[in-house]
C-alpha cells in the first residue's frame, strides 16, 4: 500500500467566487482521498469557506449556506438518531448549529455517520474537535491563504489552522477593498479596466494588456483620501458592493473590510511591472 503525505499545500485565497470554486475543484482533485471521511474546514464569516466546499463537492446540499438557505431539521443528525444514513455526503456548520443543538450531540452524529462510512464536511471545526476527539482526514484552513493538512496522528491540529486562517484574513480582506477603491480611481481618471485580477501577499495585483498612461502616485493619494473619509462598505447583492452611497460591481461582495478606514498602509508601487510572459503590465497594491 502506497500512502502520500502532505505536510501543507499552500495558495493564495482569492476573492471571486468563479475563482474559489475553482479552487475548491483543484484542492479536491488533488488532495481528497476517495475514501476519506471527515473533512474539516476552518476559517472565520465571509472567508469563503461554503464556496470551497461547493468546489469540492459539487451538489452537496449545504445546511447553511450564504444565501440564507437553512436545512431543518439538520440531516446528520435526524439520520444518526434514526440510525438510518439516507446519503453518502453530510455538511455541517458547527458555529450555526451551536444556537439549536448541544456539541456533545453534534460529535456523536458525526461519529456515528463516519463509523457507518458516510462523509462528514465539517465547517469551523475546531470547535467540533475537543469533544470529537478526532482530528479530520484532511484539514482546509481559509483566511488570506488556503491551506490544505492531511493530518497525522501528531498534527498538525485544528487549533493551529484556525489562530492563521483567523489571524490573517483581515489582510485579504483589505486588499480587497483597497483593489476596489482603486479600481474606482482608475476609472474616474479615465483608464480603462483591468484585464486581469491576481494575488500576492498582503495586496493585489491587477494586469493590463497596455501600460495606462496615468500618475500611480496621484492613484494612491486619491485612493487614501477614499480611505480618511471612513466610508461604509457593505453587501448590495451577491455581485455589488455599496462604497458609501456608490454602487460597484464586485465577484466576491463579502470579503471587504467594514468600512474604507479600515484599510491600514495602503500603498501603490509606483512603477507597472511588465511580464514578458504574459505580455502584460501588472500593477501591485499592498496593505498592513
Amino acid at each position: 500500500m502506497h500512502y502520500t503525505t502532505l505536510v501543507k499545500a499552500v495558495y493564495y485565497a482569492p476573492r471571486g467566487r468563479q475563482r474559489l470554486m475553482h479552487l475548491g475543484q483543484i484542492v479536491a482533485q488533488r488532495y481528497l482521498d476517495a475514501e476519506a471521511l471527515l473533512i474539516g474546514v476552518i476559517g472565520d464569516a465571509g472567508a469563503g469557506k461554503s464556496l470551497i466546499i461547493r468546489g469540492m463537492f459539487p451538489g452537496l446540499v449545504l445546511t447553511n449556506d450564504d444565501d440564507g438557505v437553512n436545512v431543518r431539521p439538520l440531516p446528520v443528525l435526524e439520520d444518526a438518531q434514526a440510525d438510518h444514513f439516507r446519503t453518502h455526503t453530510y455538511h455541517l456548520d458547527v458555529r450555526f448549529e451551536m444556537a439549536f443543538t448541544p456539541l456533545w450531540e453534534l460529535a456523536d452524529a458525526v461519529k456515528k455517520a463516519i463509523s457507518a462510512g458516510r462523509r462528514v464536511v465539517v465547517e469551523h471545526f475546531e470547535l467540533l474537535y475537543p469533544l470529537l476527539n478526532v482530528n479530520a482526514e484532511m484539514l482546509i484552513g481559509i483566511g488570506e491563504e488556503v491551506v490544505v493538512t492531511i493530518p497525522t496522528l501528531f498534527g498538525p491540529f485544528p487549533a493551529e489552522i484556525a489562530e492563521e486562517a483567523y489571524e490573517s484574513l483581515v489582510y485579504r480582506k483589505m486588499a480587497h477593498s483597497a483593489e476596489d477603491l482603486t479600481g474606482i480611481v482608475l476609472e474616474q481618471m479615465g483608464i480603462e479596466p483591468p484585464t486581469f485580477h491576481s494575488d500576492v501577499r498582503r495586496g493585489f495585483v491587477v494586469e493590463f494588456t497596455r501600460q495606462p498612461e496615468v500618475d500611480l502616485a496621484e492613484v494612491e493619494r486619491r485612493v487614501l483620501e477614499y480611505i480618511q473619509q471612513d466610508l461604509p462598505i457593505s453587501v448590495y447583492n451577491e455581485n455589488a458592493i455599496l462604497i458609501g452611497q456608490e454602487k460597484l460591481k464586485c465577484s466576491g461582495p463579502r470579503i471587504h473590510m467594514a468600512s474604507t478606514g479600515e484599510i491600514v498602509n495602503f500603498r501603490l508601487d509606483k512603477n507597472f511591472h511588465y511580464s514578458p510572459i504574459s505580455k502584460t503590465f501588472l500593477l501591485a497594491g499592498r496593505v498592513g
